[in-house]
């Protein structure tokens, strides 16, 4: 008996069981100029086909998210390489230890220089360990508020999906239950998605400036903790959007005063004609996740 079909169903063919067939097989899979061009992986990787590829990591990160409801975040960059505080106190008396042991013997002279080194980064890592904890702390605030409202209301923490301050950030959303976005790059030293990104939300990319366009697409607020050139790049890319116009006003926050006055002399831009005063009105400093959220909730009368 004929079965009834779908109006709504796609008659696409299914270009990918060769593909599938080939890896299954464990067979090479060679350019073939018959095989459809959009299940061609040679194609797609061509220099000439650079937009194509392009306008698909556009596209589905697009298309996922709004399928799933994500419509506003507040995105959170800061560094990489600053630790949970539990791993950073493990580390700390990892290397205390080690020291111990190696000053009870006054002829491993070079040891001891390795061993004072690693104390030295053991007791970095335990200071930035603080960033880490504020940042889960802050993205708590806004999951929590977020709980109780429609999902068209809510806010969805958004990070570049790596470790250090992002993984902080999407965990403490992930700690109350709520869904958290991830948009990670491909490196020379390959880096995973954290543990804390919803997986249907946890995005690759291979482009930088399509990585960040994606930041700002749903972004509602930047919350920017202490961080290297990659933090650097995304804060002041939207710093420059917003200051020309290309952008609509959002609220963006430099998390640890100290820090942040300290690694930029905006006045010095200032008093050389570089930028405005008024510019200076782009962005805010905060010491506590508390304040960061109020500058937030302040700017959109939450």
């Amino acid at each position: 008996m004929q079965q009834t079909q779908d109006l709504s169903a796609s008659r696409l063919s299914n270009a990918w069981a060769e593909l599938q067939a080939h890896a299954r097989d464990d067979q090479p899979l060679d350019a073939d100029a018959y095989r459809l061009a959009f299940a061609d992986p040679e194609f797609l990787l061509r220099r000439e086909t650079r937009g194509i590829r392009m306008q698909l990591e556009m596209l589905k990160p697009e298309l996922i998210q709004h399928e799933q409801g994500i419509q506003s975040t507040v995105v959170v960059f800061g560094s990489a390489r600053f630790p949970a505080p539990e791993t950073a106190n493990t580390s700390m008396m990892a290397a205390q230890a080690n020291l111990a042991k190696i000053s009870a013997d006054s002829n491993h002279a070079e040891a001891l220089h390795d061993a004072q080194d690693a104390l030295k980064m053991a007791e970095r890592h335990l200071r930035n360990a603080y960033y880490y904890d504020q940042a889960r702390l802050f993205a708590r605030l806004v999951a929590a508020h977020s709980q109780p409202l429609p999902h068209d209301k809510q806010l969805f923490i958004c990070t570049g999906g790596g470790p250090g301050i992002m993984e902080a950030a999407n965990r403490g959303a992930h700690e109350l239950g709520a869904p958290t976005v991830g948009l990670n790059i491909v490196l020379p030293h390959e880096q995973s998605g954290n543990k804390y990104i919803t997986p249907s939300l946890n995005f690759k990319f291979h482009y930088f400036a399509l990585r960040k366009m994606h930041f700002m697409m749903r972004a509602k607020a930047l919350v920017a903790f202490p961080g290297g050139f990659g933090t650097l790049d995304e804060l002041f890319e939207v710093i420059t959007l917003v200051q020309t116009g290309k952008a609509k006003p959002l609220p963006i926050v430099l998390f640890g005063s100290d820090y942040w006055k300290r690694l930029v002399n905006f006045d010095l831009l200032i008093e050389e004609g570089a930028i405005s005063p008024q510019d200076l009105n782009l962005f805010h400093y905060v010491d506590e996740p508390q304040d960061a959220w109020d500058i937030i909730r302040k700017f959109y009368a939450l």
